[in-house]
């Protein structure tokens, strides 16, 4: 059974049919779903989803690009919500260098970043980091934290080097992948896929974002996953079937640890 370890159904892009797409997962094989949040906002929906929904599970995050927000009893709030049994990580967090260019906004996302990692340590839960044009500083930040007894976590939508993810594995991480390994410009990310354990692998959405091939461009869902198995296997040289068992065990392994 497919386990989906990252995705968005509090979305907007789903308000018109969110009941009957869940409701349809576990029949064509999906077996749980990490709904991650992105915003304070999106905390409070991802864990009503896990309310309502014994399959889904949640972590507890503000994304780099809205942690203008976060304040004490924003963070506060974030800890709170992590004692519930059904928040089973951290995220998403991390750094996006893309759309914030001044220092003063690395500065700021840094240092939520940081903030959030703590809860993580404090809370002994995973953690799910975003990082986009952010290697250096990302890595810096991860390698301190994995000193402090941490309780390991994914690096979601891999896009770096084989370098970058040699370090991560190397600290234990898993690496999250998705629909992008199944376009064919994706060379970076199917040479990263070659030399990752599968021990070391996840498979996420990102949904509604990065629809695989042959849905590109159209709202993702855990439906499209299959894709994504498949991709993985041929570079991997195993059945879709092996890949889906093993990543459901590593997701499992990694957020359902006592």
């Amino acid at each position: 059974m497919i386990f989906d370890t990252h995705a968005h159904y509090d979305d907007e892009a789903f308000d018109d049919d969110r009941e009957a797409l869940l409701g349809s997962l576990a029949s064509q094989g999906i077996q749980a779903v990490t709904n991650v949040a992105a915003s304070l906002k999106s905390c409070e929906t991802t864990l009503a989803l896990t309310e309502q929904y014994p399959f889904i599970y949640g972590a507890i995050g503000v994304h780099p690009s809205e942690t203008a927000e976060l304040d004490a009893c924003g963070m506060d709030r974030m800890k709170a919500w992590c004692a519930s049994e059904k928040i089973r990580a951290v995220g998403e967090i991390g750094l996006d260098y893309y759309w914030h260019k001044e220092e003063a906004e690395h500065k700021q996302q840094q240092e939520m970043f940081r903030a959030q990692m703590d809860i993580a340590r404090e809370e002994k839960l995973p953690f799910m980091i975003h990082s986009r044009d952010a290697a250096e500083d990302t890595m810096e930040i991860v390698k301190e934290y994995m000193k402090k007894d941490m309780s390991g976590g994914i690096i979601h939508c891999f896009s770096y080097s084989k370098g970058i993810a040699a370090e991560y594995l190397k600290m234990g991480l898993y690496l999250g992948i998705g629909g992008v390994l199944t376009f064919k410009n994706a060379k970076k990310l199917k040479e990263v896929a070659a030399i990752a354990p599968l021990s070391q692998i996840v498979l996420e959405t990102d949904c509604p974002y990065m629809a695989p091939e042959p849905n590109r461009g159209r709202r993702n869902s855990s439906l499209n996953l299959p894709y994504v198995a498949e991709a993985l296997a041929q570079i991997k040289g195993i059945t879709a079937e092996e890949v889906i068992a093993v990543t459901e065990e590593n997701a499992k392994r990694l957020l359902f640890r006592a």
